[in-house]
């Protein structure tokens, strides 16, 4: 693959742009300046430097992100910063085919929803991950205003009926972690829906966290922060659940 090419692969703006970066001594592959944009590299594995920072190719961008509370999941959000300028600028431009720019967010948290957020630009990732079909289970913390009842928990086990859909909706997992807390599993991604299930069994949300997607744990990345997937945890998050 020519530089060239592969930066422009990996969202360093158009073509002539990527040209320039190169020509002006800006890129460096494996250690060693080059100046030519149309060496031949073997993206395989390869490191190199764009303006000083350093990069690893990926043929597909696969992350996950911490999501902070105040922050949109919006390309264009409308009353709080978007979760897109926590990432670098690479990675909102990387070229794929869906005509949209960058990587993209698997589902949504509202702004004052923490926790964990996968965003690739693979779409058999998105849909594997993403789709109601798949039963991906997603783990949330939830902190409530009044304490929680083992009776409130037999009934987000056994399903509540939300006010769009005659259906009851069940937890796939349901258990008190503290007075006031709850550890709750859906499968499902209805709009609001942890906050309208423990409205309808008479208590009230007041913090809300997602801890896990899949098999993909948040685990200690700090809000606001991110980083690659690894190929072993998208193979194990690909595979199917159960």
């Amino acid at each position: 693959m020519e530089l060239q090419d592969l930066l422009y692969s990996q969202g360093f703006g158009a073509r002539r742009v990527c040209l320039g970066l190169v020509q002006h001594g800006l890129v460096t592959v494996d250690g060693a300046l080059v100046t030519d944009p149309h060496a031949q590299v073997d993206p395989e594995n390869l490191s190199f430097t764009v303006e000083g920072k350093d990069w690893t190719y990926h043929a597909k961008a696969y992350l996950m992100l911490h999501k902070p509370v105040g922050y949109e999941c919006s390309q264009k959000p409308s009353a709080w910063p978007s979760i897109y300028t926590l990432l670098p600028a690479p990675l909102r431009q990387r070229p794929n085919k869906g005509g949209t720019p960058g990587v993209q967010a698997i589902g949504r948290l509202d702004q004052d929803t923490t926790g964990l957020l996968l965003l690739t630009d693979d779409g058999t990732f998105i849909h594997r991950m993403g789709s109601p079909k798949h039963h991906v289970p997603k783990v949330y913390e939830v902190t409530n205003a009044d304490p929680v009842t083992e009776e409130q928990v037999r009934r987000l086990l056994a399903g509540v009926v939300l006010d769009d859909d005659p259906r009851p909706v069940r937890a796939a997992a349901c258990e008190r972690t503290g007075s006031h807390a709850l550890r709750l599993t859906l499968t499902e991604g209805k709009y609001h829906q942890v906050k309208r299930m423990v409205a309808a069994v008479g208590n009230r949300v007041t913090g809300l966290h997602r801890s896990r997607i899949g098999r993909l744990e948040l685990g200690d990345l700090a809000p606001g922060q991110w980083r690659w997937l690894t190929a072993e945890e998208v193979k194990d998050a690909s595979a199917k659940v159960g």
